[in-house]
């Protein structure tokens, strides 16, 4: 199985565990950010985060999976972030 669908099974699972479903996961190189979501579900995610170590890439993945519930960076989208990365730190 290739990197890329090996990332996308690993973001899908990610996502399932939180309830939540992306449209689209597409993986491309990226100039500016390391990540997006649209406003239609559609998460871009930038070939370089599929180097990063598990931890990492898990908190990019969430951060975005969580745009498909809270569009901007406000007070509950922090918190709920917060909460997750808690869990994903926990021993």
């Amino acid at each position: 199985m290739n990197k890329y669908r090996e990332f996308k099974e690993e973001v899908n699972l990610i996502a399932k565990a939180m309830g939540l479903q992306p449209t689209e996961i597409h993986i491309r190189k990226m100039k500016r950010k390391i990540a997006s979501c649209s406003s239609k579900g559609r998460l871009t995610i930038s070939t370089e985060v599929l180097e990063k170590p598990k931890e990492k890439r898990y908190e990019i993945i969430i951060h975005e999976l969580l745009h498909l519930r809270y569009p901007n960076h406000g007070k509950l989208f922090k918190l709920v972030l917060r909460n997750y990365l808690e869990k994903l730190y926990e021993p």
